[in-house]
């Protein structure tokens, strides 16, 4: 149940990602403004609240909090669809931050009760298959309601069910499709809330632990800070964790974009076909780090650093290449491996915090992790790249046509051969802002290798 939770929550969080040329073109907005609106609209407050929501849930029941977030959040997620402005999608998607800065911590603090620590693992692994599948799912349903599910068949479909009020009351006749997708995603978790509460049981806090670490005073948030503080090895995971996200988050944002400027792909066959493909995978590597991870802590209790720390050296040259590549039939395959190598990295972010303290901080220690993850991560990642985007797609026009603008490149009626310059820096100027993000795996890779020289000792194995 808490795997489905996570799946909404990425599904949720994740549909802007389909959705971003729609939007853009229906707001006239550059790169730079959607990654804010994938970015710090979601980054920001989902960070600062996750911490203060992480020390209610170490008290309170854990299971009412994240049925409230998963209402919550599945309701901003609809109401954005009803956005008439860009800065009104924006207050929404910090809505949506809002409701799921209460899913993770407690969540993990759950799980943690439910599997002793030889198994946890393999359950926080299942539990983030979350992101990938969320992320299949966004790609499958965002796709398809953009590509086949607009406006006008809606309406024709409410004046079929002798709805022709609802139909005439909303204007659905003239809605744009990705207003429909908000929709379709975001009412569904409402169920899922109720259905949260109805069977997910609360565990007795410390039900799996060692007894000498049960029946613990409460600690506070300056004490777990302090115990935190002793753990090299969940600092450096952390890092690698919050580089590996932020390159993660950055691209994820403009991949379906990449395909539609760089392969000339429908938005339906972009997110349906190759991003579901790619999700697919990640969900492969994300199980099978935890498993392996817990299948051999004995003969190699420095596997969740290690796994990641490989598996990142064979992202950056089978991603740089499948990006270059002119051919999907060589791009995607790559690109495929790339991405199952790639989600390694999701099981060490909610292991190694769980591991490294017991029962009593464990929603806080979450939290912690979170907050840097999402703030440097998810805050910066997609609105960088956008930024970054935008400054090659100007350098790639003016060295193909100096005489063009990005502004120019909005006018109605310029000719065939201006367009066709303002297309391919459009292109250009996203795939190498994608390709330069990529290669900051290798800062990535230096911080798992530091944490697999203290992660034996400060996770007591």
């Amino acid at each position: 149940m808490l795997l489905t939770v996570y799946i909404f929550n990425f599904i949720d969080r994740t549909i802007i990602n389909i959705l971003t040329e729609p939007i853009k073109e229906s707001f006239g907005v550059e790169d730079w403004q959607m990654g804010l609106l994938g970015g710090p609209a979601f980054a920001i407050l989902y960070t600062f609240v996750g911490i203060p929501i992480a020390r209610f849930s170490e008290k309170h029941h854990r299971v009412w909090i994240i049925a409230g977030s998963v209402a919550l959040w599945s309701l901003m997620t609809a109401l954005c669809g009803f956005a008439t402005s860009f800065i009104a999608l924006f207050i929404f998607r910090i809505g949506v931050s809002i409701g799921e800065a209460g899913c993770s911590p407690p969540a993990n603090s759950i799980i943690a009760d439910y599997f002793v620590p030889k198994e946890r693992s393999t359950a926080v692994s299942v539990y983030a298959l979350g992101i990938p599948l969320g992320g299949m799912v966004a790609y499958v349903f965002g796709g398809y309601v953009v590509g086949s599910l607009d406006g006008p068949i809606v309406g024709a479909m409410l004046a079929d069910w002798g709805w022709t009020w609802a139909a005439n009351a909303l204007d659905w006749q003239n809605i744009e499709g990705w207003r429909v997708a908000f929709v379709v995603v975001g009412v569904p978790g409402i169920i899922v809330a109720m259905i949260v509460k109805m069977t997910i049981k609360e565990p007795p806090r410390g039900y799996t632990d060692p007894a000498h670490m049960q029946n613990k005073e409460q600690v506070g948030f300056g004490e777990v800070l302090k115990i935190l503080a002793k753990k090299p090895s969940y600092w450096h995971v952390t890092m690698g964790v919050t580089i590996a996200s932020f390159v993660n988050y950055g691209v994820g944002q403009f991949f379906v974009s990449f395909l539609i400027r760089t392969h000339e792909m429908s938005i339906f066959d972009a997110s349906v076909k190759i991003a579901m493909a790619l999700a697919v995978m990640a969900s492969i590597g994300t199980y099978m780090s935890g498993f392996l991870a817990d299948k051999y802590a004995e003969r190699f209790p420095k596997a969740l650093a290690f796994i990641p720390m490989f598996a990142l050296m064979g992202v950056i040259p089978m991603h740089v290449v499948g990006y270059l590549a002119e051919s999907l039939w060589l791009a995607v395959p790559l690109m495929m491996v790339g991405q199952m190598l790639l989600y390694t990295y999701l099981c060490p972010l909610y292991a190694v915090p769980s591991g490294v303290v017991d029962s009593r901080m464990r929603a806080t220690s979450v939290a912690v992790t979170l907050f840097i993850v999402n703030l440097l991560g998810y805050g910066l990642g997609p609105p960088l790249i956008g930024a970054l985007s935008t400054i090659l797609n100007a350098t790639f026009l003016s060295g193909i046509d100096p005489t063009l603008s990005l502004e120019a490149c909005k006018a109605t009626g310029i000719n065939a051969a201006a367009q066709t310059a303002c297309d391919t820096a459009n292109a250009d100027g996203l795939q190498w802002s994608m390709i330069i993000f990529k290669c900051l795996y290798l800062w990535s890779i230096f911080h798992f290798y530091m944490a697999s020289r203290t992660i034996q000792r400060d996770m007591g194995r």
